[in-house]
């Protein structure tokens, strides 16, 4: 069963529970009132049924059951769908999980689907249950009531988004070669969460563009207000996170070429040293390898001064290419 709460609401207080939705549409029409009815992934057979008893526009339909909606604002007629994207921190793996919320609100009903666990629509409905003047204000306060928890529960999020990053600013200069990676992950992230938020403005702008028409309570307007500009500063405050992760991804490659700049100048100062050995040993190897060839024609075998004349020779020409190997800063 898809049905999480179904209640019917009298002058803000809660007259009936219906076990149905069939009930729940009967018991409206003999009653009056405003139906709040919450549901979790419906059948496309329940949001029949539903649409069929509150006139629900069947654009608007289609996109609740297909799901993956960006967040928008669309009025038909009398009837306002919205989108809306919650979001949650999750310590354990110290990521940002996003779910999606459909709200249908009509004169004398809220129908809200939840694509995903979350907590904030009970929390919104117990809230409003315990100010039934501003339940009484009807489907208005629960859209505004909804729209106020899904920002509040931003902060959370933007505080371990804010904890993530001065924690990248700390591996960048301790050499840890998987801050990229965890770089790019968050800043997928923040990207994400933009998606969610940035539309909120202009979904605002059309909610006070019907206050006048639709005769919204004015502590309502207040409420919409405060949330509006709730969302101008996480806009702004997301914004220069996405600014800081872009300028730790440039100095994360600068640090990195750097690095590689360093190891290769180190590897060229140790191939210069046993180039520099190999060269100083080739000397010596080079006359002692012409003295062993062992020709009976080689007047030098013969002379008194020839073996002392090689070592000299092979000595010699070790120390005078250490010399220019040194002066040259090889050695």
């Amino acid at each position: 069963m898809t049905i999480i709460d179904n209640a019917i609401y009298v002058k803000g207080v809660r007259s009936a529970t219906p076990p149905s939705l069939e009930q729940s549409f009967e018991t409206l029409s003999q009653h009056g009132g405003m139906a709040w009815i919450g549901l979790y992934r419906p059948s496309e057979g329940e949001m029949a049924a539903v649409a069929d008893e509150f006139q629900l526009h069947q654009l608007a339909v289609e996109d609740a059951i297909q799901a993956h909606q960006r967040p928008k604002l669309e009025r038909y007629d009398d009837i306002l769908f919205t989108v809306l994207r919650p979001a949650r921190y999750l310590d354990q793996t110290e990521t940002v999980e996003f779910g999606e919320l459909h709200v249908f609100t009509g004169k004398n009903f809220v129908v809200t689907i939840r694509q995903a666990e979350t907590a904030g629509v009970a929390q919104v409905r117990r809230r409003l249950e315990g100010q039934p003047e501003l339940m009484a204000c009807g489907p208005e306060a629960v859209l505004y009531g909804l729209l106020d928890q899904v920002v509040d529960d931003y902060a959370p999020v933007v505080a371990g988004l804010e904890n993530d990053i001065d924690e990248i600013e700390d591996q960048l200069f301790s050499g840890d070669t998987a801050v990229s990676r965890r770089i790019y992950e968050l800043a997928r992230e923040v990207i994400q969460f933009q998606r969610a938020i940035n539309p909120l403005p202009d979904m605002i702008s059309l909610l006070r563009g019907g206050f006048a028409k639709y005769g919204v309570d004015i502590e309502l307007q207040r409420n919409l207000r405060d949330v509006e500009d709730h969302v101008e500063h996480l806009i702004s405050k997301v914004q220069g996170f996405r600014e800081l992760l872009q300028n730790a991804l440039t100095l994360d490659g600068t640090l990195t070429a750097n690095r590689q700049n360093e190891a290769s100048a180190a590897q060229n100062e140790q191939v210069k040293k046993i180039s520099s050995w190999a060269a100083i040993l080739f000397a010596p190897s080079f006359v002692a390898g012409v003295y062993g060839m062992n020709f009976d024609f080689m007047p030098e075998l013969h002379w008194l001064a020839g073996y002392p004349m090689a070592i000299l020779m092979m000595f010699g020409a070790a120390l005078l290419m250490y010399g220019i190997f040194k002066r040259k800063g090889w050695l």
